[in-house]
């Protein structure tokens, strides 16, 4: 591996030599018009992609190739038909341990120790003994606050970038803190352990490795009901301690925030919210994920115009003019 500085795919210009890791898809082995091998593949990072060219190939190269995965690239950019491509001399698979996710998928520009350790604070606040316990439980879990620090909260539509689970999360709960004492009568602690654990399924439901997409679990289950398999498994795992049994109304209208808080039926819910403290998960939960989306589609349009272009998840473009 080179020691040069990694360039990133938007400062590449013709006529550099090139020698990093790039995230390849699609590979492809083609046969020139004399009958010769060449790999045509997509090299990219997280702030853009290339065609990429390997000429005098052959199917040993070709078939160690990953069809979306890492790969370390050396060659040279040139200017193909008004566009940039690069013409690979050598290419071979890398490990994903050797690699910084962050320099080929999109992250959030907070630090994630920093939001987490927020998140921790804030959670210490619950006084329920029961709901404490539950969200300890998952504090602890060491291998899903991993995962849960390093996910999206999506694949597209808001916070689509590795801590945007986090980021989403104790943005959540910083808003329930300050809504708090306008409304004394709802079950403040609920809705922290609700918000905190609403969206703990996509832990699982997304795969974010070289790519954001859905896992097979996700596509099979969702992140809903995985969200509250998730829950009743840490009770269990509670009530085998030996201390006083979790009350199971108090984990029915926990697992209801989960399961309900989509808000309808059209959006996957298997049921409607029904509580209070249900419909206060939901909203926030609508609240920032539709700032979060309108500020980021408004931040990447390029048209010239005052409107973005139409939004099919919003259905509307957006006014853009900032007043």
């Amino acid at each position: 591996m080179s020691d040069v500085p990694r360039r990133s795919v938007a400062e590449l210009t013709p006529a550099e030599r090139v020698e990093q890791i790039f995230l390849v898809s699609q590979p492809q082995l083609r046969s020139t018009s004399r009958g010769d091998f060449y790999i045509a593949a997509f090299l990219s990072d997280s702030t853009g992609k290339i065609n990429g060219r390997m000429w005098q190939a052959s199917e040993a190269i070709y078939n160690v190739l990953p069809d979306e995965g890492f790969v370390w690239v050396k060659g040279r950019t040139e200017n193909y038909q008004g566009s940039l491509q690069l013409v690979i001399e050598a290419m071979k698979p890398v490990d994903i341990k050797e690699v910084n996710l962050k320099d080929f998928l999109p992250a959030t520009e907070k630090n994630v120790e920093e939001m987490f350790g927020r998140m921790v604070e804030i959670l210490k606040s619950i006084k329920n003994t029961h709901l404490q316990r539950i969200t300890q439980a998952f504090l602890a879990d060491g291998e899903l606050m991993f995962l849960f620090r390093t996910a999206p909260a999506a694949i597209y539509l808001h916070h689509a970038y590795l801590g945007g689970l986090l980021e989403h999360t104790l943005g959540l709960l910083e808003m329930a803190q300050r809504m708090g004492p306008l409304y004394p009568e709802l079950n403040a602690d609920l809705i922290l352990s609700g918000l905190f654990l609403h969206d703990i399924g996509k832990t699982t439901e997304l795969d974010y490795d070289v790519s954001f997409r859905y896992s097979d679990q996700g596509r099979l289950m969702g992140h809903l009901v995985k969200g509250a398999i998730l829950v009743e498994e840490k009770i269990k795992e509670l009530d085998k301690g030996g201390q006083e049994p979790f009350p199971r109304t108090l984990a029915d209208c926990l697992i209801h925030i989960i399961v309900s808080h989509h808000g309808l039926r059209e959006y996957g819910c298997p049921i409607l919210p029904a509580t209070p403290e249900a419909y206060v998960v939901h909203y926030l939960d609508n609240i920032d994920s539709k700032i979060n989306m309108t500020l980021g589609e408004i931040h990447k349009d390029q048209n010239k115009s005052n409107w973005t272009n139409y939004i099919k998840a919003l259905d509307s473009g957006l006014f853009k003019v900032r007043i």
